[in-house]
């Protein structure tokens, strides 16, 4: 090993975690309540010490070097490691403390509160650090190692993953109340062609497991607008822009309130597992171990929590 890395220190390795993080100086400056001089000479004794640049500018954007990148993600395992350390040390003196990084798809972060919330009775003294993105951010995240777990669906088989099943999420179609497509029987995703669907953007998961369904069944919408959440598709919904195609539990309150109705349509719902995942080989915290345990072996408890979301709305598409 080089000597000069040995002398590194955990001062220097959050400054530029936190560097990383914002894309910035100045962010970083603040966020650690620094000066943005004493952060540049933090990042300029790093570089000194490991040979390398580590950020490019390109006009006025920050980017990390391949020297960076490979920082990032050892520094990720040593401030992982002190956390695990900190954890097992509680664990010595009878409790589970410390705090869980978990990153999930947006479609679950209706849900996973609720979930964590349960294993939080089990063990009070976890903390949550929750990250919410889209499936390519998810991905990304994997790649570099940001959390102990991620729950996501659509699970890439390319990529070397441990990943565990443990609730479907069901994708229904909704409209309006006052829809026409509400008065009429029995629908086929072919029927809500004829009407534009919003659906989310580039690199959603939901928004991919919708589009190959939608070819696989035929089913070719003429009109879309993009919008850039969830939320926001809702919302387009019930001011009548037209139809989309969301995880049940998304919408739970409004089809429950009858802002929104669900489509009988026979296709649907369209049935994808949240899955719970950490890259092969990862070393997992003991936090993170009573997680996984968690979700594995409370499979009844998961369920009857996902039923708080599922059957009213059923409930009321029925009405």
């Amino acid at each position: 090993m080089r000597k000069s890395l040995l002398r590194m220190t955990f001062r220097q390795l959050q400054v530029f975690r936190l560097v990383c993080d914002n894309r910035s100086y100045s962010r970083a400056a603040e966020e650690m309540s620094l000066t943005q001089p004493a952060v540049s000479l933090q990042i300029r004794q790093l570089e000194e010490l490991l040979g390398q640049p580590l950020f490019d500018y390109i006009g006025k954007k920050l980017y990390l070097t391949d020297a960076a990148e490979a920082l990032l993600l050892a520094s990720a395992d040593i401030f992982g490691r002190l956390e695990s350390l900190d954890m097992q040390l509680a664990d010595l003196q009878g409790s589970l403390q410390g705090q869980l990084s978990l990153a999930v798809e947006s479609s679950a972060k209706y849900f996973v509160p609720h979930l964590f919330a349960a294993f939080r009775r089990e063990y009070p003294e976890v903390n949550l650090q929750l990250v919410v993105v889209n499936h390519a951010q998810a991905l990304k995240r994997l790649s570099a190692n940001r959390d102990d777990l991620l729950i996501m669906s659509l699970v890439p088989p390319e990529m070397s993953l441990e990943f565990l099943p443990f609730l479907n999420n069901p994708i229904i179609a909704v409209a309006p109340p006052e829809h026409p497509l509400c008065s009429q029987g029995p629908l086929s995703l072919q029927d809500l062609t004829a009407w534009p669907l919003l659906i989310r953007e580039s690199g959603s998961g939901t928004r991919q497991a919708c589009e190959e369904y939608c070819h696989q069944k035929r089913a070719h919408f003429a009109h879309s607008l993009e919008v850039g959440s969830m939320e926001g598709q809702r919302e387009g919904v019930i001011a009548g822009l037209g139809l989309a195609l969301l995880p049940r539990h998304a919408v739970r309150r409004e089809l429950d309130c009858g802002a929104l109705r669900e489509l009988p349509v026979a296709e649907l719902p369209l049935l994808h597992s949240w899955c719970l995942v950490h890259p092969r080989g990862k070393y997992l915290s003991p936090v993170a171990q009573a997680f996984f345990a968690f979700v594995r072996n409370q499979r009844s408890q998961i369920n009857a929590l996902a039923e708080r979301f599922v059957a009213p709305a059923q409930a009321a598409s029925t009405q």
